[in-house]
């Protein structure tokens, strides 16, 4: 497996395996799929978006996007990483979820975090593994066909990235 910073050209394949996250219903609230133009819309200069590469095919992806708008938030990221079904369970995601590490430490972010359904124990365990801590649930936070769903809150904090003059340096 390969790893490095996606590109806009990447947009059809990372739109393809979210797609297929959304079609699964197993990371996401989203139902509506993604467009490659949709998705090329994520490439803002100051998020980074990795992919994992096997034999030149993208085979998982992590992203980050703002959390909120406010200057004081701007060192902190969202993050969803996703792996194609047939990639899934062999360590794509930890490939991902590791370059997007380093790849936002390099940026200057000082924190990560996401929601993550309860019940999907493998991203749970990952992030885990990861450094990430779980920090709560937040309970019935959005339907999905119908059903409310429970998801756990995760971050990830930058030790070296704490001071409030690093974001962006």
């Amino acid at each position: 497996m390969w790893r490095r910073l996606a590109t806009i050209a990447d947009a059809a394949a990372i739109a393809h395996i979210y797609n297929q996250g959304i079609e699964d219903r197993v990371g996401t609230f989203e139902t509506e799929l993604r467009t490659e133009a949709m998705v090329a819309s994520w490439f803002d200069g100051s998020h980074p978006i990795v992919v994992v590469e096997q034999e030149q095919d993208i085979i998982a992806y992590a992203s980050t996007s703002s959390y909120r708008a406010r200057p004081c938030y701007a060192g902190v990221g969202e993050f969803s990483v996703y792996v194609r079904r047939n990639w899934r369970g062999k360590g794509a995601g930890k490939e991902a979820m590791q370059h997007l590490l380093q790849a936002c430490e390099a940026a200057g972010f000082w924190k990560l975090i996401s929601r993550v359904f309860v019940e999907n124990t493998a991203s749970r365990g990952l992030l885990r593994s990861l450094g990430f801590r779980e920090v709560g649930v937040y309970e019935k936070h959005g339907q999905l066909d119908g059903i409310w769903r429970d998801v756990v809150i995760v971050e990830y904090l930058f030790q070296a990235n704490l001071s409030a003059a690093s974001f962006g340096a």
